[in-house]
């Protein structure tokens, strides 16, 4: 079981929420703290923005032969209201739920969302990385924040992306002419170590394995759950 290594009271508020992401944000750690990545685990979450009920998988995968080794999802009912910026206090715990179901402890873990790209620094990545202290990537398919110039169609191709004069992250190409996805630190990673995973991660699609199968999985989950 994967477990927080540690712990907060969950918000109900934006304003206590921003206050608390202004908080941690100052507790992660933007290098590298491990060498030696060879499970990833990818994370994703579903739901309606008008349902209560969350839904949240999570696929841990080996590298670099990119099987599955196993995978876990659970279900949960949001406590946090549906607020752009502050979405991991909506997501986090049933998030969380999902790590509980997994035995294998990942290097890493990537999350289909924001690092420091986020307008405090603090995305979802940046929040559960650090709860449960394992070293984490935040590969989004959109921006939330800053700018960045298209970079070349080839794959491994990259740009920096730019926010408030600080690079925040990278738009990464994937594949040869797909669009890109954008890559930031989370905790305990550095960013060209976020971009090297993200890119060992890549197969046949735009997005990496471990995030592309949580996605479907926990899609399939909620559609089973019929919500």
């Amino acid at each position: 079981m994967v477990s927080p290594k540690t712990s907060h009271p969950w918000p109900d508020n934006y304003a206590d929420a921003v206050a608390l992401q202004e908080k941690l944000r100052h507790n992660l750690v933007t290098d590298d703290q491990t060498s030696d990545i060879k499970l990833v685990a990818g994370a994703d979450v579903s739901y309606s923005k008008k349902d209560v009920w969350i839904y949240a998988a999570v696929v841990v995968m080996r590298l670099p032969g990119l099987e599955v080794v196993e995978e876990s999802w659970a279900v949960g009912k949001a406590t946090y209201p549906y607020i752009p910026g502050t979405l991991s206090f909506r997501e986090g715990p049933v998030t969380l739920k999902a790590f509980e179901g997994i035995k294998t402890l990942p290097d890493v873990i990537m999350f289909d969302g924001q690092g420091v790209a986020h307008p405090r620094g603090f995305g979802l990545a940046c929040h559960i990385g650090l709860l449960l202290g394992i070293p984490s990537i935040g590969c989004a398919k959109s921006v939330l924040v800053g700018e960045y110039e298209e970079p070349a169609s080839e794959r491994g191709s990259y740009s920096p992306l730019v926010y408030k004069g600080e690079v925040v992250g990278r738009a990464v190409r994937t594949r040869n002419g797909v669009k890109p996805v954008f890559v930031s630190v989370g905790h305990m990673v550095g960013l060209d170590t976020a971009c090297r995973v993200v890119l060992d991660c890549a197969g046949k699609y735009r997005l990496p394995e471990p995030t592309r199968l949580a996605h479907l999985l926990v899609n399939k989950v909620r559609a089973e759950n019929k919500q």
